[in-house]
């Protein structure tokens, strides 16, 4: 039996409907106000103590306004403000895909980045529930955790950013008395920590299962090996799921398309980069050395592309920014291709 994964993203706290989306429930909503954002810090007023006790009792009970307005802090009252229109989005659509793929369509101001990526991660444990595959699981990871990016020795490897940040900080604690020769040694300490973390491979991918909830295992996104085959397959099946269309996607070393006719970045530094290559400009090589895959997209059914270019393949990138670091936004997969059915809409 294949071990389960993610168990901190709460998929055992929702239930699958029928057209094998996720319904949320109110053990989600619990589960999510017992988070560290959302628990009242001992210095919290009344109003906001109780506010909080209320809505964990009855996750879905309506909030006026006015017992909003009655928490004393201004920042707690604004965080508050924005996740509980959060969580009324939510509560507004019959599946947590939905109220996803909404989110994109409309004014995504006010709501936190971190809910954003635990509901992707969530609906990736959803969509991947089958998946034996650990490489491919970790592929996964780009979606709702940003990765720092070592290019040593020519190989491609993506770590996750904030179990490298914790390991430098840690070090940096166990040396600061020591001056500069303690942040030397700090700063020697992250990159062996770095260095340390496992690289994903055919040989050691079964340590994945008993760390999924860490992130402390390296993807090797080299081309041509294991890792960006595992994020085309990711790719495929997130567009299937929540998009509702059938797509092929292939690794590529470079484009040998003059005319392509669509591109999508995969996050905002290589949407950049493709969008200044589609005007003509002129793009240095430091910036070209950013992007760390492409991907050629392809629609099982033409029919369902925008009538200008069906049939016409859809080149993805994927960059890092000049500190080295990916944050990949997977809704740009849901609001960036050329779907018909979005021109009807």
């Amino acid at each position: 039996m294949r071990p389960d994964f993610w168990l901190s993203c709460g998929h055992h706290l929702v239930e699958r409907t029928e057209a094998g989306g996720l319904a949320v429930t109110d053990a989600l909503i619990a589960a999510w106000l017992a988070r560290p954002e959302l628990v009242p810090p001992a210095e919290a007023c009344a109003a906001e103590r109780a506010l909080h006790a209320s809505l964990l009792a009855n996750p879905r009970r309506g909030v006026a306004a006015v017992e909003v307005e009655a928490i004393a802090d201004a920042d707690a009252r604004e965080n508050w403000q924005a996740w509980l229109a959060f969580r009324d989005h939510l509560l507004a659509h019959p599946t947590v895909e939905s109220a996803y793929t909404a989110l994109f369509r409309g004014d995504l101001r006010g709501t936190p980045p971190l809910f954003l990526a635990q509901l992707a991660q969530l609906i990736l444990r959803n969509i991947l529930d089958e998946t034996d595959d650990p490489i491919r699981l970790r592929a996964a990871e780009l979606f709702f955790r940003p990765q720092r990016v070592s290019t040593e020795g020519g190989n491609l490897l993506l770590a996750d950013e904030e179990t490298v940040q914790a390991a430098a900080g840690e070090a940096r604690e166990r040396h600061a008395g020591l001056g500069v020769l303690g942040q030397m040694i700090a700063e020697a300490g992250a990159k062996l920590r770095s260095v340390e973390l496992d690289v994903l491979s055919r040989d050691n991918a079964a340590i994945y299962w008993d760390r999924s909830d860490r992130f402390d295992t390296v993807l090797d996104l080299t081309f041509g090996r294991d890792g960006q085959d595992a994020l085309a397959r990711v790719i495929e099946a997130w567009v299937r799921h929540l998009v509702g269309v059938r797509v092929s996607v292939q690794p590529l070393q470079t484009i040998h398309d003059e005319a392509w006719a669509w591109y999508v970045g995969l996050d905002q530094e290589a949407t950049a980069i493709c969008t200044r290559l589609w005007h003509g400009e002129r793009v240095g090589a430091e910036d070209l050395g950013r992007i760390l895959a492409l991907f050629r997209l392809e629609f099982e059914d033409p029919a369902e592309m925008l009538p200008r270019v069906a049939g016409r393949p859809v080149y993805l990138a994927l960059a890092m920014t000049p500190a080295r670091t990916v944050r990949m936004k997977p809704q740009n997969l849901l609001a960036g291709l050329p779907l018909r059915q979005a021109q009807a809409a």
